[in-house]
């Protein structure tokens, strides 16, 4: 009898197989035995090193960081390095304005005092008594306040009392040549370029413009004065320009940054100050630390592992719906990367090459073999980070993408190189598949770095290379064996095993059943075409085909295949009574199946080969012997329909094989339009709707059991009458 796995059989695993989170628990598990394994790959290594002590090896940046402290140095000096700008105003005009508007406003003063003298002389002559008037002085003093306090708007110079009544007691033709000369004086010197330093000079610039013999002495000085005093700096200092370009300057300046892999400290140099800071800024001093790798870390894991339990829930493997096979794919992932592991620490003995030994592609040939192969290169790609973070030691970053594609395609190429012969053959010849594409990938590698590799230094690597392909292949053959009888994986190898016709369930139908034994043999060669055709395990339907039947061997007699020339027995008993022997063949079958412990796919297949189908023959005979109508839920199977593409198609192959044997003559035509309209009725009767067959694949299914069937009956096909005449006129 056939075992089931010994895993299913424990306790401990009975209690919290079916639990609903167990899936989640397993991948919490996986997350956190790779959190710790990749923990030490991350993480700085901590020296102990002291100011002014010299060190005994290079030492280089574990990862790229900003030095802040020198960007804001050189931030520093670049502001520092642009000096105050100043920008020269253009005053001239402006400064000309005010000398003029000071002659203008003497030439007022004196007219209106002309104006009020005349009005009194006026008054005289007409006899008029005039009132007390005020002396000289005090007009002067009167003139002098009214200027200046004119002239002090807008302004904080003052002109001295002298010069305004040198003004004011010169006359017109006097006033004109003095404001012309210490106008075109002011505009001469204020077009140069004055700042507050040079203010001075050039005041005393005016001395030397204003040489004029035609004025007095006493002009000549007031002259002076008011051009000094409309002399003024146009050379500005511009404090918003100068900040903006000192902004300009500092944002400028690019980060300074410390390098994944820059050299910090050669061996036998002594630590200073600045190469302190920068250990200090990497991580690798024992009083720094840095949560930053740690929660890095947790978010690379946490993405791998929500990765990987996506890609499982959408591929709909067994992976999802059997824990039993998701505990097996958690052991295949430690013992992987747990393998993987070793082989890095070994690397750091110093032995060249000898991390391309690890034999990463036994994940991906245990689960190719033992699961879906779909999953296999899936999880090729994540064993392929896994081991570049592994392997990080040589490389600069947390992650080394030379060992990362070795590894890719040595996992993908075993996933992908294992074919359907004898397990060992097949095995050890991916292990030889997998050898040769680590060569190519090791020699891709050697070759475009553009650095000469000594003979010695590219056999290691190639021997190495060699020897993880074919240590692969010997850890599959040696570990496959305990994780099918574990687990009751329905591999390829137990399939083939399964189909013996020795295996004593194949004998006891043989014996007992001869002809539901060649219905099977003939249902599974149909089933196996159909489902390769869409992408299915052929084998397995093939070999499922041959146990669907196996509760007939009960009541062999009472299935027509079996009844030779014998009297069918159902003549003599009632409608309700054969459809109870009938419907009941699946689920003595199944459970017969059970005793024999066989793996769950064959038990499931042989239960819903019929789902939940209408036994036509005896619903009407027993519509015509009831006077009332009876429901078709009396005569239907009771269940379950089909749940995976594999039983649909062993579904449909039963009953075509079936009913093209009622056929009398058949032609091409004949089966492929009886093998349509069985999947057409079946179709419309529900009995797909849990399989997820499409379409497009019962179309593909049609064909292909189409195809099988004309080759079966080929030999005694009758063609139609067309065919016919064409071949004897062509003879």
């Amino acid at each position: 009898m056939k075992k089931s796995g010994a895993i299913d059989r424990m306790k401990w695993w009975k209690k919290i197989r079916d639990h609903r989170y167990i899936k989640g628990i397993l991948l919490f598990i996986m997350g956190i035995l790779l959190y710790f394994l990749m923990l030490g790959n991350v993480i700085p290594e901590k020296m102990e090193i002291h100011l002014s002590q010299s060190v005994d090896q290079d030492i280089r940046s574990p990862i790229s960081v900003e030095n802040k402290t020198a960007t804001e140095e050189r931030r520093q000096e670049a502001i520092n390095a642009i000096g105050p700008v100043y920008e020269k105003k253009d005053y001239s005009q402006n400064q000309v304005g005010k000398v003029n508007d000071i002659f203008e406003l003497v030439r007022q003063v004196a007219a209106e005092y002309e104006a009020e003298q005349e009005a009194l002389e006026e008054q005289l002559e007409e006899g008029e008594e005039l009132p007390e008037q005020p002396s000289e002085e005090e007009v002067l003093e009167e003139q002098l306040a009214y200027i200046h306090e004119t002239l002090s708007i807008g302004t904080s110079n003052e002109l001295s009392d002298e010069t305004i009544t040198t003004l004011l007691k010169s006359s017109d033709s006097q006033l004109q040549i003095a404001q012309e000369a210490t106008s075109n004086a002011v505009f001469d010197i204020m077009r140069e370029q004055i700042s507050i330093r040079d203010l001075n000079d050039a005041k005393e610039e005016v001395n030397d413009k204003i040489v004029i013999s035609t004025v007095s002495h006493d002009l000549l000085d007031a002259m002076v004065e008011i051009a000094k005093f409309a002399i003024i700096p146009n050379y500005i200092y511009e404090a918003e320009s100068t900040e903006r370009l000192r902004q300009e300057a500092a944002e400028s300046i690019e980060p300074v940054m410390i390098r994944e892999g820059q050299l910090l400290v050669k061996e036998g140099e002594i630590v200073n100050h600045e190469t302190y800071e920068q250990l200090r800024l990497v991580g690798l001093l024992e009083d720094t630390n840095n949560v930053y790798p740690y929660v890095g870390l947790a978010i690379l894991i946490l993405l791998l592992i929500t990765v990987i339990g996506y890609h499982i829930s959408e591929t709909k493997t067994s992976l999802w719906v059997n824990n039993s096979h998701f505990l097996m794919f958690t052991l295949i992932f430690i013992l992987t990367v747990v393998i993987a592991k070793v082989v890095s620490l070994l690397d750091g003995i110093g032995i060249t090459g000898l991390g391309y030994a690890v034999p990463i592609s036994v994940g991906a040939m245990l689960l190719a073999l033992l699961l879906d192969k779909r999953i296999a290169v899936f999880m090729s790609f994540i064993f392929a980070i896994i081991g570049s973070v592994f392997y990080n030691l040589d490389s600069a970053g947390p992650f080394n993408f030379n060992y990362g594609f070795y590894l890719f395609f040595s996992s993908v190429s075993a996933a992908y190189f294992l074919g359907e012969s004898n397990r060992v053959s097949r095995i050890l010849r991916a292990g030889l598949y997998v050898s040769g594409i680590n060569i190519l990938a090791v020699l891709a590698h050697l070759f475009m770095k553009a650095v000469p590799t000594s003979w010695i230094e590219l056999g290691s690597h190639v021997g190495f290379a060699f020897l993880s392909g074919f240590t692969a292949a010997v850890l599959t053959l040696g570990l496959l064996p305990f994780l099918e009888a574990g687990f009751g994986i329905l591999s390829t190898t137990k399939l083939i095993e399964l189909s013996n016709p020795n295996h004593p369930l194949l004998r006891k139908i043989l014996t007992e059943a001869p002809g539901t034994y060649h219905h099977s043999v003939v249902v599974g060669n149909l089933a196996e075409s159909a489902s390769e055709t869409i992408g299915e395990n052929g084998l397995l339907a093939r070999v499922a085909a041959y146990y669907h039947d196996l509760g007939k061997t009960k009541r062999p007699h009472f299935f027509i295949e079996n009844q030779m020339r014998m009297d069918n027995p159902h003549d003599k008993i009632s409608p309700q009574l054969s459809t109870t022997i009938i419907t009941a063949h699946p689920y003595d079958g199944a459970d017969l199946l059970r005793q024999y412990k066989m793996p769950k796919e064959i038990i499931d297949i042989a239960e819903q080969h019929h789902g939940t189908s209408l036994l036509k023959f005896f619903y009407h005979k027993a519509n015509q012997e009831s006077e009332t109508a009876l429901p078709e839920s009396q005569f239907r199977y009771p269940g379950p329909k089909s749940k995976t593409k594999v039983a649909a198609i062993v579904q449909i192959a039963d009953s075509v094989e079936a009913a093209v044997r009622s056929i009398q003559k058949p032609t091409p035509d004949k089966i492929e339009n009886l093998v349509r309209k069985i999947i057409k009725d079946k179709l419309e009767d529900g009995q797909f709707d849990e399989s997820d067959l499409t379409l497009k694949e019962l179309d593909q299914v049609a064909i292909s059991i189409c195809e099988t069937l004309k080759g079966t009956f080929h030999q005694r096909i009758e063609y139609p009458e067309d065919d016919k005449k064409k071949g004897e006129k062509k003879a």
